[in-house]
């Protein structure tokens, strides 16, 4: 190997750490990232009756970013919406609009729970950045076991009769035609 090809392949090799650095450490990689999200993002499955769990527990307390405890017990028997989230995570950016959209249409005729980690601060800045009016909330005690998972986004549709109908991780679109039809059909139930 002479001197002009080390020189060369040097360069090459610089050039592609110094892309990769930036897809995983800059803000343009996020935004990229939140891209390929949106991309890859498809209407979310439901869960064969005979394979869905119901609640253990309603007895899950959250706090909204006024101060007032919110109890899963005070929605018994109502269809509830479920999203686990933090600002710093591009595949729940991506998700957002699609949710934003969907809670637009629904928020009269359901219960929408948005719980983060984030501070209420960082979480309503957010908010306020990307145009969202989606209610944020946190955990104060865990949430029932059914619900537990250590990766996000993390999401829960939840029947009038407390049975898990849809738990998706990772990435949706949630504003598709077949996800409403069957909201549609769970709230005429």
């Amino acid at each position: 190997m002479n001197w002009k090809t080390l020189k060369k392949s040097t360069l090459q090799n610089i050039v592609f750490i110094a892309l990769i650095a930036i897809l995983l450490f800059s803000p343009l990689g996020t935004f990229v990232k939140i891209q390929l999200n949106r991309l890859i993002a498809f209407s979310p499955k439901t869960i064969a009756v005979t394979d869905q769990k119901k609640l253990s527990t309603y007895q899950w307390q959250l706090v909204d970013a006024t101060g007032k405890s919110v109890s899963l017990e005070a929605y018994k028997g109502k269809i509830i919406f479920i999203n686990f989230w933090a600002t710093w995570c591009p595949p729940c950016i991506a998700e957002m609009p699609s949710i934003q959209k969907l809670y637009a249409d629904y928020q009269d005729k359901m219960i929408f729970l948005f719980v983060t980690t984030d501070s209420f601060e960082r979480a309503n800045a957010f908010m306020s950045k990307e145009k969202l009016t989606l209610p944020v909330y946190q955990s104060i005690t865990n949430p029932p076991v059914e619900m537990e998972s250590s990766t996000i986004p993390a999401t829960f549709l939840i029947d009038k009769q407390g049975n898990i109908v849809l738990a998706k991780i990772g990435t949706a679109n949630w504003n598709s035609d077949s996800f409403r039809g069957k909201l549609d059909q769970l709230l005429k139930k």
